[in-house]
């Protein structure tokens, strides 16, 4: 997977400027970082109280490159996001596919709701290699035959399967990336359990770390409040 923060607006003060201009009107830079620990205590306060607008005031824009599942996942966050992929309609697509490696855990154990994966043997790491590429194949041969034939690529697009990458701009706020994490990702300080399918986990895990850097203490006081959104 691929994650790259492309561009941003994004800091701690973004939330304090938003959240004091209730009370005091607007506000320098200076005069917002002038107590850290005042700072900080704000912060958490709005977490903890679940004031989430001030959370909003913020930009990121991450260019990310995954499986057409993981999107289709990704798609279904709507609030706080606008997205751009890439269109099968207008660009030849790459023959760029998604074969887990060995770490990935294959058997899912367990009933719908209750249920973990654990890792596959080696047969089945190799039945799941040998069927994925081979898919892949014969689906890649069809797609070129039929844009060789002359056929739209909207068209033979429909032949492809969901392993394929795609890539895309996904933009979003502090408060619609923490909606997400809470869902897409899986925490030891998590209060609500989350069940997150692995592939977009990783891209969660990369969204989050650049949105950790930007902006700490608004990270931390999501982590303190047992990651559940504003």
């Amino acid at each position: 997977m691929t994650v790259e923060l492309v561009k941003h607006s994004a800091a701690d003060t973004d939330v304090l400027w938003a959240a004091r201009v209730s009370t005091a009107g607007e506000q320098s830079l200076e005069e917002l970082t002038r107590d850290p620990e005042r700072s900080k205590g704000l912060i958490n306060y709005l977490m903890r109280d679940r004031h989430g607008s001030p959370f909003e005031h913020n930009s990121m824009t991450f260019f990310i490159s995954a499986p057409l599942f993981v999107f289709r996942e990704f798609h279904r966050h709507r609030v706080g996001w606008s997205y751009n992929e890439e269109s099968g309609r207008y660009r030849e697509l790459e023959p760029v596919f998604y074969v887990p490696d060995a770490d990935r855990a294959l058997v899912q154990r367990g009933r719908p709701g209750k249920y973990d994966f654990v890792a596959g043997t080696e047969e089945q790491q190799r039945v799941v290699h040998e069927a994925m590429t081979d898919s892949y194949r014969r689906a890649y041969a069809a797609y070129q035959e039929m844009l060789a034939a002359g056929v739209a690529r909207e068209v033979a697009r429909a032949t492809l399967p969901v392993g394929l990458y795609s890539s895309m701009y996904a933009t979003c706020n502090a408060r619609s990336l923490m909606h997400f994490l809470g869902l897409r990702t899986r925490h030891e300080l998590a209060r609500v359990p989350s069940f997150p399918q692995r592939e977009i986990e990783m891209v969660g895990e990369g969204m989050e770390a650049e949105w950790k850097r930007l902006m700490p203490l608004t990270h931390a006081a999501f982590n303190a409040g047992g990651r559940v959104a504003p």
